[in-house]
């Protein structure tokens, strides 16, 4: 057996045993109170409505946008869809957004089509016409580029997403955008910071707000308090999911990046011993305490105080936070 599945098998078993374990201590005690209820009842995101999905993300969406500064008056934004679930969520939130929103933006939306034999980039292209988006459709073989100069037995995303990030930083000029989101959501997050973590040794998730090494782009990603569950749920509801074709990330064999994989299924295994797992994984990256770590750059322990340099200012708004358990 695999390794990796052996580990979870173990995961798993553990998991069950801790979840028996709470479950009698529950039972000898008086019944939980319609708080510890309401904090350990996972979302049934499948029964609820559209309308209530769409509010949840758009809560979601706002309170990023308004935490990380995410979009300002004037701004012209490329929203980058492949024609996946987490884009199309972005894209509609945000043009619900604009329509309300204090301040005047504009969106862009923009899709590749990276030479994947099969890929409908004609159905993206009727929906969002359809729908009365300003939109684009490209065409750049990365296919190919990325056939030739992956070796054999290695994994091609690492290459794959930088030309297609320096393909998106050419449309975003050309189309006059300030600025291009992506469709990276709440489980994205969690899973790069325990990634970081685990196989390369450093403390990172992903950036709400990036700002390339040029200056000339802005990159945003305001799903970041939206959870994967609740996108699945909305999208399906209403939009046309196209599958981009890569013989890696796409269909029903799909078996992408072992390691993230692997990492969201011990999430998965987790949850049910940790209710609110993701919701405590995404607040603590924005709840960090220097001292409490090891980074001499971040924290002078001669002096008992935070490198400035590093620290958040003493004046700076603190990120209100993600949305509670979902």
């Amino acid at each position: 057996m695999d390794p990796t599945q052996t580990s979870l098998n173990s995961l798993t078993a553990l998991v069950s045993e801790t979840a028996v374990r709470r479950s009698n201590r529950q039972a000898l005690h008086a019944p939980p109170s319609a708080k510890q209820k309401t904090q350990h009842q996972p979302h049934d995101f499948d029964s609820m409505t559209v309308e209530k999905l769409e509010r949840r993300l758009n809560r979601a969406v706002g309170r990023a946008i308004a935490d990380f500064d995410l979009i300002g008056e004037g701004d012209r934004i490329l929203v980058a869809i492949s024609g996946g679930k987490d884009s199309w969520a972005l894209l509609h939130v945000l043009n619900e957004m604009r329509k309300r929103a204090p301040v005047r933006f504009e969106l862009v939306a923009a899709n590749i089509d990276q030479g994947y034999a099969g890929f409908r980039q004609d159905v993206i292209e009727d929906f969002v016409k359809g729908k009365g988006y300003e939109y684009h459709m490209e065409y750049f073989n990365t296919a190919k580029l990325v056939a030739e100069k992956t070796e054999p037995g290695s994994t091609p995303c690492s290459l794959c997403a930088r030309m297609r990030r320096g393909l998106l930083y050419g449309l975003a000029e050309k189309h006059g955008c300030n600025k291009i989101a992506l469709g990276h959501h709440l489980d994205d997050f969690i899973e790069t910071s325990l990634l970081n973590m685990l196989f390369i040794g450093r403390m990172a998730a992903m950036a709400p707000k990036l700002i390339s090494d040029d200056g000339k782009n802005v990159v945003i990603r305001p799903l970041v308090y939206v959870a994967e569950k609740e996108i699945k749920a909305y999208v399906k509801k209403e939009f046309p999911v196209v599958c981009c074709q890569c013989p890696i990330m796409c269909g029903e064999t799909v078996h992408g990046d072992y390691k993230r994989r692997m990492v969201k299924k011990m999430i998965d295994v987790l949850e049910p011993a940790i209710p609110g797992i993701r919701h405590s994984l995404i607040a603590s990256l924005g709840n960090v305490q220097p001292s409490h770590l090891l980074d001499v750059a971040l924290h002078d322990f001669s002096g008992g105080a935070d490198r400035p340099s590093r620290a958040r200012s003493p004046s700076a708004k603190a990120p209100s936070g993600p949305p509670g358990p979902a």
